[in-house]
């Protein structure tokens, strides 16, 4: 895959879909990757350019030193942007990609065409339940806490008989850098926009789950109440909607994106 060098991290990235079709930049959630979008990809790509990229600390990109923040990593989502000459994309982004999106909508409001949060909130969790996950990291390893974040991410009925690509995101989890790991968590500990997304401009979608323990419902709809005129969709899974729900979290950002939700 091509990668892309900004100026203290390379990004492994991937293009799919038409050169001059609309771009659609996809971000990823805390110990996944880019593959995390596959569900998605048939459809989008046949109307969009869809760019995804690891993550700092994930998949094929660099794991540099952390801690890292939120402001950082939105950084990156616009070096890249900027290293294939995008003036302005939608935006899609999954629980630490939402807040990603979350910062660029309210920091960068003319990089970003339609926004789309997904399964993620303006502050998620507790500095002592991120600290305690980090601790547990750094003692373990990824595989000690594999389950509990897989019990987090899928209902159980999934877990007791998973698809391939359930299993390939074990597989992906178990083997993200502990440092790019625990680097991410502390992005994600300390970042707090409640008192921001009011700021956000772009049309926004809202995505949450109904069994999402993760970034509850409530989490969601409180970004749909506070951005203006933002959509918000609830569908029946839990925190990786776009995997166990596919079809309809693809058929939610197709309508959004392509303006049929107005």
């Amino acid at each position: 895959m091509p990668t892309a060098r900004l100026a203290d991290v390379t990004l492994n990235y991937q293009i799919d879909g038409g050169e001059s079709a609309p771009p659609l930049l996809l971000s990823n959630s805390l110990g996944t990757s880019l593959e995390m979008w596959e569900p998605q990809i048939a459809a989008l790509a046949g109307r969009f350019r869809v760019i995804r990229y690891d993550s700092r600390g994930h998949g094929h990109s660099t794991v540099t030193p952390g801690p890292y923040t939120i402001e950082q990593v939105a950084s990156d989502a616009l070096g890249l942007l900027d290293k294939l000459a995008v003036p302005r994309a939608h935006f899609c982004g999954l629980s630490m990609g939402g807040m990603v999106g979350m910062w660029l909508g309210i920091h960068a409001p003319q990089r970003i065409d339609r926004l789309v949060l997904a399964n993620t909130a303006a502050k998620i969790g507790t500095a002592e339940m991120w600290n305690a996950r980090i601790d547990a990291v750094r003692k373990g390893g990824m595989p000690s806490i594999a389950s509990a974040v897989l019990a987090r991410w899928f209902s159980s009925q999934l877990l007791e008989a998973p698809t391939p690509i359930i299993a390939r995101m074990r597989t992906t989890l178990e083997g993200v850098s502990t440092e790019g790991y625990t680097a991410s968590c502390a992005a994600v500990r300390d970042m707090d926009q409640r008192h921001l997304v009011s700021r956000i401009r772009a049309p926004t979608l809202v995505i949450a789950g109904t069994e999402d323990f993760a970034t509850p419902a409530e989490d969601g709809r409180f970004v749909a109440e506070h951005v203006p005129n933002a959509h918000y969709v609830e569908l029946p899974a839990a925190h990786l909607s776009n995997v166990q729900a596919a079809s309809a979290f693809t058929q939610a950002l197709m309508q959004f994106l392509t303006g049929r939700m107005e």
